[in-house]
């Protein structure tokens, strides 16, 4: 129990001083995007990736999340990092840049996956951003076991959503010219009364194409499965799109999935990969190596979006998942578990909301309150192999925002911005943001660190023309060999 093990993965737009989207390059002094192993992008050239190491610690994670923030800041001049996951004042979606990986073919496929992303679901949706909390135990867990947890996980993932949904609101740009169905907060800002998390709602990463993937996690094989068919049959609305366009490429494959990362699950059975190794092949080949949690928004509030009393929350329920029963799903519970997190997303504060469990339904406020009641030895355990009260503290907390949903981050963000920013959401982020940066630039930074990530960024530059230098198939020939269906396949 002393020994978990998490990292993060921490999206943030890049944004200018008037609150807008910045479509300037990657900041030089970040080194290359490709192959830097700290900082990247994610779908835009606007977007970045912030990655820690692996921790065995709470509190050492969230110490190196602060100091690659710091590093970043001092290489971003005058832009800000926004701190809310539904995006900034957008430009028209043509001109949100996709992100940009330099030359080699591992790079322009990077590129024409994000091409492909922009044509399927539109360039907002990909802006959207959060932090993605991967989590693994050191010793060795069968397959099994942690498909056991993600199906627990998925199954309550709704509280997750509850405790810690923190985007209740958008600015206006982000549905111009679209059917939303939300209420006006302000000239600039839009919400839903009661929502916990837009990003996740049905404005958020969703896709009515892969609403038809009812992908099974009864096993690694039939996950497997699942995936590898979404990613070799030709999907008719994606064969329309087409693939090439003149000398670029409009997307890599007309699947239903282009590659494994496309599959917008709240929750991922994770392998690292070696170079040029497909995902899925990684998982059947070595097995589960780690899980990663796909649902939690950037808290406004926290300065590097997320703090320890949350990762403790999330090492807690993860746990809990793990060595709770985990019954094999069904099609009718993988339609509930759909339905729950878009009734939570959308309306989790509702006084006696609803919920669908079995074949009857259930509040909210009860079904949340047996789940933490199941992680009260959970608690107690992590507490007693480190010699603390920390995560029991955690749990406690989480029971009074249960109770209080006034207390919720989507709550306090609403009520932040009703109260102090004239209804606009945007006004709110944006001084949240400048209030952050300054924050954490005014944090102690030693010379040594500065000098040693000085260091990665002229040693990843350096990689990415080592990799543009070692090219010796053509880009079609390398996607057709790398998107072969036989390197899904454990050999």
């Amino acid at each position: 129990m002393a020994n978990l093990r998490r990292g993060i993965e921490k999206e943030s737009l890049r944004v200018r001083p008037d609150g807008a989207l910045a479509t300037t390059p990657h900041p030089a002094g970040l080194g290359s995007a490709l192959t830097h192993p700290f900082v990247t992008t994610d779908f835009s050239e606007s977007q970045l990736e912030l990655i820690t190491g692996v921790h065995a610690s709470a509190e050492a994670c969230l110490r190196e999340l602060i100091e690659i923030h710091q590093i970043v800041y001092r290489a971003m001049g005058d832009e800000l990092l926004w701190c809310a996951s539904m995006p900034c004042r957008l430009p028209a979606d043509d001109a949100i840049p996709i992100g940009r990986f330099g030359s080699s073919n591992v790079g322009r496929a990077k590129s024409a996956y994000r091409m492909g992303l922009s044509h399927r679901y539109g360039r907002r949706m990909q802006t959207i951003s959060g932090i993605h909390y991967n989590f693994s135990l050191p010793e060795q867990l069968a397959n099994d076991e942690y498909f056991g947890l993600i199906r627990n996980f998925r199954r309550h993932s709704w509280l997750l959503l509850y405790l810690f949904g923190a985007s209740p609101a958008v600015c206006s740009t982000f549905v111009a010219g679209t059917e939303h169905g939300l209420d006006r907060l302000s000239n600039d800002s839009l919400y839903l009364p009661y929502a916990t998390s837009l990003r996740m709602g049905r404005l958020g990463y969703q896709s009515d194409a892969q609403s038809s993937l009812a992908v099974s996690y009864n096993s690694l094989e039939s996950y497997g499965a699942s995936l590898q068919d979404a990613m070799t049959k030709p999907y008719p609305p994606y064969e329309a799109i087409g693939i090439r366009e003149g000398d670029g490429y409009r997307q890599l494959a007309t699947s239903l999935l282009q590659m494994e990362n496309e599959f917008y699950g709240t929750i991922r059975p994770k392998r690292r990969i070696q170079p040029g190794e497909r995902p899925l092949h990684a998982l059947r080949q070595r097995g589960v190596e780690y899980v990663e949690v796909r649902l939690m928004d950037l808290d406004p509030f926290e300065p590097v979006g997320i703090n320890t009393a949350t990762m403790r929350l999330l090492d807690v329920y993860l746990v809990y998942c793990l060595v709770s029963d985990s019954p094999p799903d069904t099609q009718q519970e993988l339609a509930a578990i759909i339905r729950n997190k878009q009734l939570v997303a959308s309306r989790g504060r509702e006084p006696g909301l609803l919920l669908s469990r079995g074949n009857t339904e259930v509040t909210l406020s009860e079904w949340g309150a047996e789940v933490l009641a199941g992680c009260e030895p959970v608690a107690a355990a992590l507490d007693a192999a480190v010699g603390s009260t920390a995560h029991r503290d955690a749990l406690a907390s989480a029971r009074v925002n249960l109770r209080d949903p006034s207390l919720t981050p989507s709550a306090r963000v609403l009520a932040t911005v009703r109260g102090d920013y004239d209804s606009s959401f945007v006004r709110f982020v944006l001084a949240q943001s400048v209030r952050h940066r300054d924050a954490i630039t005014e944090l102690p930074l030693s010379p040594e660190v500065v000098e040693r990530y000085a260091s990665l960024a002229h040693e990843s530059l350096e990689k990415q023309r080592q990799i543009e230098a070692a090219d010796s198939l053509s880009f079609e020939a390398y996607l057709q060999q790398y998107l072969s269906s036989e390197r899904l396949s454990v050999r």
